[in-house]
């Protein structure tokens, strides 16, 4: 295991599936803000998909600039349910996935892919519900020489992102929970949900109290009210 760049790390996840569905209602949003709005991975990444949320555990992978051998190897060894993180430099020369490699990740269970980087074949992903955000879009392809590495953390768009973290993605973005958070994380995010019900009710009946609005202006020391 001295080969540093170019390795595999056996690494088990340990997080049950039920645990991963109790974040299936909660949106990125209540997550983000329930961490203090500091563990969102960047908006340069985007959903490619047509729709469906991505739930599930990373499962890292760093390669060099353009190439997805390991990407390849990832796939083939990932545990159903787990999401594919690959740290590809945001480079956007050449494409680390395309159609085949999402039908084959699709195929063994894989939840999804985060990839900081390009795809290819995005007029194909955009038609159907198998999670995919990327950073950007190229036609041509990856090279397959390697180096790489599996099971290390990865930084994707700034965000450090550890082998077993929780992955969550829906429309606006992607959060990483650190797994030995989750359940704490898990409150935080119900209460706010739960908050927000009774604040968008209180819009509906017209009981909304927005006082708080000049209360703050004034505590700031704004001129004019």
């Amino acid at each position: 295991m001295n080969n540093i760049g170019f390795r595999i790390i056996q690494n088990e996840n340990t997080l049950n599936e039920e645990l991963i569905e109790r974040f299936r209602p909660l949106a990125t949003s209540l997550l983000s803000d329930s961490m203090n709005r500091l563990h969102a991975i960047g908006h340069n990444l985007r959903p490619y998909h047509k729709e469906g949320k991505l739930i599930g555990c990373a499962f890292t992978v760093k390669t060099r600039v353009g190439d997805n051998l390991m990407v390849h190897k990832a796939i083939d060894i990932a545990k159903p349910g787990d999401v594919i993180v690959v740290e590809a430099s945001g480079d956007l020369t050449n494409a680390i996935i395309g159609e085949i490699m999402v039908s084959i990740a699709r195929k063994n269970g894989i939840a999804g892919f985060v990839i900081d980087g390009a795809i290819r074949d995005s007029g194909t992903v955009s038609k159907g519900t198998f999670p995919v955000y990327a950073r950007g879009v190229t036609h041509l392809g990856p090279y397959k020489d390697g180096p790489g590495e599996i099971n290390v953390p990865v930084s994707i768009d700034g965000m450090v992102i550890n082998p077993g973290d929780i992955i969550v993605g829906d429309e606006d973005g992607l959060v990483a929970i650190p797994s030995q958070n989750a359940e704490q994380i898990i409150k935080l995010a119900q209460q706010q949900q739960e908050q927000e019900k009774i604040v968008l009710q209180s819009i509906e009946d017209g009981s909304i109290d927005r006082r708080w609005i000049d209360e703050t202006l004034r505590q700031k020391g704004c001129d004019g009210l």
